[in-house]
Formats: C-alpha cells, sequence, structure tokens
C-alpha cells in the first residue's frame, strides 16, 4: 500500500524513521510531505495514488478525496475532522480515525494559562514593565473562589475541570451528555443559560458541529456577567468572534482568553476581534506542546497498524 503524509505532523528524522519502519518492513510505501500546499491541483497530485492518507488539520477537500481512487484510509493527526469532506468520505467508504486523547493535558494547561493572563492582565502588564510602567489602571482577579462553567465534558473539559478544582474554583458544566464521571466529581450540571448566567469564567471545550456553530453568539454572550470572562481553546466557529469583538469594545464582558479562531493564523491584521480590549490571543498553540506532539504521532501511527491489521 502506499501511505502519504500529505503534510508534516511534527516529527521528522529519526523519530518519523523509527515510527514507519514497520510500514517499510512490511513492504508498504511511505512517501511523507514536509511542506504543506494548499493548492487543490497539487493535493490531487499527490494523493493521486494514495491507499491511506496522514493529515493534520489540513483542509481535505471533497475534489481531492475523489482525485485518491484507491484511498481506503484518513489517519488524522488531530482530535477534530471537521475540516474533511465527510459527505464524500461515506460515498467512498472511506475510514476516518483521528488522533483522540494527545492533546488533553496541553489544552487543558492552556484554558487555565489563559484564564490566569485575563484574570492578571500579565500580557498587558509585561509590555508596560518592559516601558517603565506599573500596575496602575489595571485590575488583579483571584481564580480561587470564582465559579467556572465548562461548556463540554469530553476528556478535555474534564481535564480543566479538574486543574481548576485545584485552584480553589467552583466548578459546573453544560454538556448534552450527562456522564457520572463528572457527576461523582461533585460538578453540577446546569443548562446552559444558567451556565452563562452565574459563571465568572465560561471555558469551551465542545467539538465543530451545525449544532455547536456560533453556540456562543450575541445573544448567548448577552447572559454573561459583565464581570465575566470568555475562554475559547474549541474550535473557532463556536464563537461569533464579531459578537464577542463587540461584546469586548462595550465592555459588556470583563475578557477573553481566545487560541482558535474561524480561520487558521495568520489572521488578517483587520479583523475585528484583534482589535478588541482585555483580551488574550494565541495562534492555535493549544494542542501544540512537544510531548502531545509526539503522543499524537504514536496514535497516528497505531491507527494505521490497526487498520492494516
Amino acid at each position: 500500500m502506499n501511505i502519504v503524509m500529505l503534510e508534516p505532523i511534527g516529527v521528522a528524522g529519526k523519530v518519523l524513521d523509527h515510527l514507519t519502519a514497520f510500514l517499510t518492513e512490511k513492504g508498504h510505501k511511505f512517501i511523507p510531505y514536509f511542506e504543506r500546499n494548499d493548492d487543490v491541483d497539487v493535493l490531487k497530485s499527490r494523493v493521486k495514488d494514495a491507499d491511506v492518507l496522514i493529515i493534520a488539520n489540513m483542509p481535505l477537500k471533497g475534489e481531492v478525496i475523489r482525485a485518491a481512487e484507491n484511498l481506503k484510509f484518513i489517519s488524522v493527526a488531530f482530535t477534530g475532522i471537521d475540516h474533511i469532506d465527510l459527505e464524500v468520505c461515506k460515498e467512498k467508504n472511506i475510514i476516518i480515525k483521528n488522533a483522540a486523547g494527545y492533546s488533553t493535558n496541553s489544552v487543558a494547561e492552556v484554558a487555565i494559562g489563559l484564564m490566569i493572563d485575563v484574570m492578571r492582565n500579565i500580557v498587558p502588564l509585561d509590555k508596560l514593565t518592559r516601558e517603565g510602567g506599573t500596575k496602575a489602571g489595571y485590575s488583579q482577579r483571584e481564580l480561587f473562589g470564582k465559579t467556572l462553567g465548562i461548556v463540554g465534558t469530553g476528556a478535555i473539559g474534564i481535564k480543566t475541570a479538574e486543574i481548576a478544582s485545584a485552584f480553589g474554583m467552583n466548578i459546573i458544566a453544560y454538556s448534552k451528555t450527562k456522564k457520572s464521571e463528572v457527576i461523582n466529581k461533585g460538578i453540577k450540571y446546569v443548562e446552559l443559560n444558567e451556565l452563562l448566567e452565574n459563571s465568572d469564567i465560561v471555558s469551551l471545550h465542545v467539538p465543530f458541529t451545525a449544532e455547536t456553530k456560533q453556540l456562543i453568539n450575541g445573544k448567548n454572550i448577552a447572559k454573561m456577567k459583565p464581570s465575566a470572562v470568555l475562554i475559547n481553546t474549541a474550535r473557532g466557529g463556536v464563537v461569533d468572534n464579531e459578537a464577542l469583538a463587540k461584546a469586548l469594545s462595550e465592555g459588556k464582558i470583563a475578557g477573553a482568553g481566545v487560541d482558535v479562531f474561524d480561520m487558521e493564523p495568520p489572521i488578517p491584521e483587520d479583523y475585528p476581534l484583534l482589535k478588541a480590549p482585555n483580551a488574550v490571543f494565541t495562534p492555535h498553540i493549544a494542542f501544540a506542546a512537544e510531548e502531545a506532539i509526539l503522543r499524537r504521532a504514536d496514535i497516528v501511527f497505531d491507527n494505521i497498524r490497526d487498520y492494516l491489521k
């Protein structure tokens, strides 16, 4: 079989050689591309003879998938699969397997880090300190004793709640599926409206689906406390970022920490959210801890090994 790695997945050299040794030993051909190329014609050429594809967060359009006439399996070095044309995969009976669980710790840590950054104004105060300034005019608020609303109680949502509990936060949660594991931790499930109204910090941990698209829109942001902070390390499309920018600019909520946008960075300079006050932005890095990238690569090739068996 031809296994084509269509974009870099964060490992190369001896690490990649070690991970792919089982393929060459079994007579399979491994074809890696170490530079991402989003040109459709280039991608069609690269996938033409592929039986198995490896991608990370590169959008995989239906026309590219159709060009891969032999394609049977896609191993995704990512948690979400909404960047793949799933309808075409169903049409062609192509199996997709994601790298579930690889970034649970790293994303949860960034979610907590963004909370601290926003609540303690670390980013603007770093700049002021370098310019000879002081803390004058900037608030300092603790996480301790605050109510954290977790939207989505998958593995990352649960891990974020566990870390937040160690900070002395009170946790409430909203999810379509209620888990006994969460309830046994003393976390109370509430409806989304109640969570938004009562949380000091709202942290998003849901996948991007038709149901969650702009789940946090202008109407729902308006339900949050004026002192509340929104954290998004989930998927950019879960939030109406124009509405968020407006709410921040008008002081309707106190701050935001955002790692994901409705596009992959680089973000255009005229993107409204970038001009909003009291916000900390990172360029989609929550998943990208070195340890997580190594775990991800292991999962990607384990999934291929399982498929070949």
